[in-house]
């Protein structure tokens, strides 16, 4: 008889034991010879040198699927410990599976564009409209490379800039006052990492969530480093950015160059570097449009609005200017006579 200890990394203790430990109870049922005792990411099992051995590989399979498709079912864990294929199998356009086992999938063609920027480029843009996915596929792309061992961290970071409202002095220490500006990329990163693993990622500082200013001096290694509302950040603070990008890290800025909340005598960060860095090797670019909107069918129709009401507003300027020549020529010979 022999104790085998097995360490399971990386794993959701909920995902991979079930609710109220069902999946073990089904575990010790299935290896009836084996006494088995398990607690947080340790499992223990006495038996037989071939039996146990045979269940550590079983073990490992079960986290590997388990960590893949953030989800274990019973029927899984049968067809693996009987040797058999999962009914699950990965398909090719998935990014990750979320949380519950949910693919996440590129929808559109410039969703998938994005996945494919990220591959072939160390720096990606990201630009469009409101509802077009472009920051929670960014921040799938972050979770997939983290996932794979790719990197060592995920870095999100947005701009803390008011959208036209004034919040005035927010209670509570930094966290507290920081928090709403980035609640949308908790959000996401909600969906797709089981709360508890999500908790431990945090604590740890495996995913780092921080506003633009707290970037200034740091050089991220290691690293896939998202900066969400970048049609709001300055000239400097982009270029700040930009160049804290270090060693095997990959960086996606996204943004929205319609949705400025900046002050009227403050220039666009954003809308600059896409200037200066055109034709840049190494550095990808998508452009997201209305047919890539994938929140409720309204968002786009109201999109589709807005550029219209814009679109008018600039022919009426366009007119208004046209005219003045003439006008200021009338004026000066009236005052004449």
């Amino acid at each position: 008889m022999i104790e085998r200890i097995i360490i399971i990394d990386n794993v959701d203790p909920v995902t991979f034991y079930g609710v109220n430990n069902s999946n073990m109870h089904l575990i010790r049922n299935l290896f009836p010879k084996l006494r088995i005792a398990a607690r947080g990411s340790v499992i223990k099992a006495i038996g037989e040198d071939s039996e146990t051995a045979e269940f550590e590989q079983k073990i490992k399979e079960l986290a590997a699927h388990a960590i893949e498709y953030n989800r274990l079912t019973e029927e899984t864990i049968l067809d693996i410990v009987k040797g058999e294929a999962p009914a699950e199998l990965k398909r090719d356009d998935v990014i990750i599976y979320g949380v519950n086992g949910k693919p996440i999938i590129g929808r559109t063609p410039n969703q998938q564009k994005l996945v494919d920027e990220f591959i072939h480029n160390d720096l990606t843009f990201a630009m469009g409209p409101a509802g077009t996915g472009k920051t929670y596929i960014a921040i799938a792309l972050a979770v997939r490379a983290l996932k794979n061992r790719e990197v060592r961290k995920i870095i999100l970071s947005r701009p803390a800039v008011e959208a036209g409202e004034k919040l005035g002095f927010l209670p509570g220490d930094m966290k507290d006052k920081i928090d709403p500006y980035l609640q949308p990329l908790y959000d996401a990163l909600e969906d797709m990492i089981p709360s508890i693993k999500l908790k431990e990622y945090m604590e740890t500082k495996v995913i780092q969530i921080a506003p633009l200013a707290f970037m200034r001096g740091r050089t991220l290694n290691d690293a896939v480093i998202v900066l969400d509302e970048a049609q709001n950040t300055t000239v400097h603070q982009i270029k700040m950015f930009m160049t804290r990008l270090g060693m095997n890290a990959k960086m996606i800025i996204t943004g929205d160059v319609t949705q400025i909340d900046l002050p009227r005598s403050t220039s666009s960060g954003l809308i600059q570097a896409l200037k200066i860095l055109r034709g840049v090797p190494g550095i990808g670019r998508v452009e997201f449009g209305k047919k890539d909107i994938v929140r409720h069918q309204l968002v786009q129709r109201i999109v589709e609005a807005y550029e219209r009401y814009d679109n008018e507003q600039k022919e009426t300027m366009a007119r208004g200017h046209a005219d003045t020549p003439d006008n200021a020529a009338d004026t000066i010979d009236s005052a004449t006579n």
